[in-house]
């Protein structure tokens, strides 16, 4: 075979060669970006409780932390199950869902899920400094009933108050304020109020057990959407 025509022969090959190598590594490349690209999830409010608010109707969630319209995924990780929520409202937790919404998560007999993942699946991010609703500072209950005025540091503002459904002495638990501080929480559409000590952590500024809520529970209510609460020790 004449010299000229190997050295053609041998220059295709390489030319085949370079453009499978490019080939393989603009692949390569194209799987690296779509691999980098995939979004993970949202995991937001990391170590939070959940519990329910009482309220009925078809599942949601109020929070104190994303605003109306945005959708959160929660799961129990002790029995595995979620449920996808879309925010209605405010509350004073993270995520506080309601009794259809809490039923898709709740292990038998129990109110309050220690071991969550919250999810942010789509809607607004969470505002800086969110408060979770319009504040209550002890301003005049409902008609006819009468609230003595603050006597110790008014905190939580706009908060509402839940259960966590745990049984027990008279006790709170916070996601803001360290075991031991006591904490006095008021039903302003009642006028009642008890005095608590703070036993362990919860998503919520102040969580009540079964005993300290059923001092301050309406008929048939859950939840209080108007309290005050202050620290008081």
């Amino acid at each position: 075979m004449p010299m000229s025509r190997k050295r053609t022969m041998s220059l295709k090959k390489k030319l085949v060669l370079t453009g499978v190598t490019g080939a393989l590594v603009t692949g390569a490349a194209v799987t690296t970006m779509a691999t980098g690209n995939a979004a993970a999830p949202d995991v937001v409010c990391k170590g939070s409780t959940v519990t329910l608010s009482g309220e009925g109707g078809a599942p949601a969630a109020s929070s104190g932390t994303f605003p109306v319209g945005t959708k959160l995924k929660v799961t129990n990780l002790d029995n595995g199950q979620s449920t996808t929520v879309a925010v209605n409202g405010p509350s004073g937790s993270c995520v506080l869902l309601n009794n259809a919404a809490f039923d898709k998560v709740r292990e038998p007999g129990k109110n309050l899920i220690r071991r969550a993942r919250i999810e942010r699946v789509g809607g607004g991010a969470a505002p800086a400094g969110a408060s979770g609703g319009t504040a209550v500072t002890g301003a005049p209950g409902t008609a006819g009933v009468q609230v003595p005025p603050a006597t110790g540091e008014v905190v939580c503002k706009g908060s509402t108050v839940t259960l966590s459904g745990e049984g027990g002495a008279p006790a709170a638990s916070s996601g803001t304020f360290p075991v031991g501080t006591k904490l006095k929480v008021t039903n302003l559409d009642n006028g009642q109020s008890t005095t608590v000590a703070v036993n362990g952590p919860s998503g919520s500024c102040v969580l009540l057990n079964n005993a300290a809520f059923d001092k301050v529970r309406e008929p048939g209510k859950n939840l209080i959407r108007r309290a005050r609460i202050e620290r008081v020790g």
